[in-house]
């Protein structure tokens, strides 16, 4: 195989203070403050018996970080980043007010062995009010459990690198999630919709039901803002959309050549892509520090950056592998041009390959 040219090195991440950790996402104490704001990567664990990992530390990014940061929770503690988010879920969920909604879906369900691809290939929570909320957008499955368990982090979600993102819209925004959803077609195993919001949202609730719902397109592209004033672009691609997201859509669409990362299973990755005006390729190795590194094939995340030296500096965040199997299912993957996220992601890549 040939390799492109190695990125830059990046430093090796540093710890955090506990007193950052509550920057992420502060638990409800009114209608308001339902809200996240965050970039995690969980690190895999390494297979050898001198490491000392468990397969629940994890990378950070937040608006007051602007690079990766070490947490020094692990991820399967209250205090974790996601921890502390999912508190405001259960604080919801507690209240049993009619005031604020949520919903939760993974293709994986918790403590199931079944797995169905009549769902899309996709993992997430909205959790929301009529002034707020955010979306949780992340690789693990089987997580997290049903509200009314409590907080975890599965046995699943150990071996390999896990990534996710969570953004705080405001009410307005989420008719046009409403709709993204819908194409996504999200395997729901907990919601809690009150009536209240059946008008505005008309997708949600019939997913939440599984009731049969109105035939959705094969692909849309939406743009969001966020509480913060950030700019996104959502692209969502149902099962009748039979080809790659990346290659066929999402470079074309941001008009810049992709580096991938997604889980590489062997004898069923898709080659980097040149067919196109903008390239696909895929990233092999993620590089921690100078001396710690791992392979694509450890690693559940999903994510793409656009390549160095491009006029774009978009980075994706999702739901769907480089597979000749995810061509069937659907999926999406939320887009931001800031750059302190993409220079965080593009300080991960190793090496990636070419095209034949």
């Amino acid at each position: 195989m040939e390799h492109a040219r190695l990125l830059m090195r990046r430093r090796a991440p540093v710890a955090h203070s506990t007193a950052c950790l509550t920057l992420f996402c502060l638990a409800a104490q009114a209608a308001v403050a339902v809200s996240g704001r965050f970039t995690f990567y969980k690190l895999p664990k390494r297979q050898n018996k001198e490491s000392e990992e468990t397969g629940l530390e994890y990378l950070y990014l937040d608006s007051t970080t602007r690079s990766w940061r070490k947490s020094e929770q692990l991820m399967n503690t209250t205090k974790s980043v996601l921890g502390r988010t999912l508190q405001q879920l259960y604080e919801a969920y507690a209240s049993k007010s009619n005031n604020t909604a949520y919903l939760i879906y993974n293709d994986g369900v918790p403590k199931s062995v079944n797995y169905s691809r009549k769902y899309g290939h996709t993992k997430g929570l909205l959790l929301w009010n009529r002034v707020q909320g955010f979306w949780l957008i992340h690789s693990i499955p089987q997580f997290p459990p049903i509200p009314e368990e409590g907080y975890d982090y599965p046995p699943t979600g150990r071996r390999n690198g896990q990534s996710g993102i969570c953004i705080t819209f405001k009410y307005n925004q989420y008719k046009a999630i409403d709709s993204q959803l819908l194409v996504c077609n999200p395997n729901v195993y907990s919601c809690f919709i009150p009536a209240t919001f059946h008008q505005e949202l008309v997708h949600m609730p019939q997913l939440c039901t599984r009731a049969s719902s109105s035939e959705s397109p094969g692909r849309l592209l939406t743009t969001l803002q966020s509480a913060q004033r950030q700019k996104f672009l959502h692209f969502a691609k149902s099962d009748s959309f039979l080809d790659d997201i990346f290659a066929a859509w999402m470079a074309q669409r941001l008009k810049t050549h992709l580096l991938t990362e997604t889980w590489q299973r062997k004898r069923q990755e898709l080659p980097s892509n040149c067919s196109f005006p903008y390239h696909v390729y895929n990233i092999k190795a993620i590089k921690l520090s100078r001396h710690c590194y791992f392979s694509s094939y450890q690693d559940h995340a999903k994510w793409c950056i656009s390549q160095k030296g491009t006029k774009n500096h978009w980075t994706c965040i999702g739901d769907l592998n480089r597979s000749p199997h995810q061509a069937f299912r659907s999926g999406g993957f939320i887009c931001t041009q800031n750059w302190h996220i993409y220079q965080a992601f593009q300080g991960l890549v190793l090496y990636y390959e070419s095209c034949n």
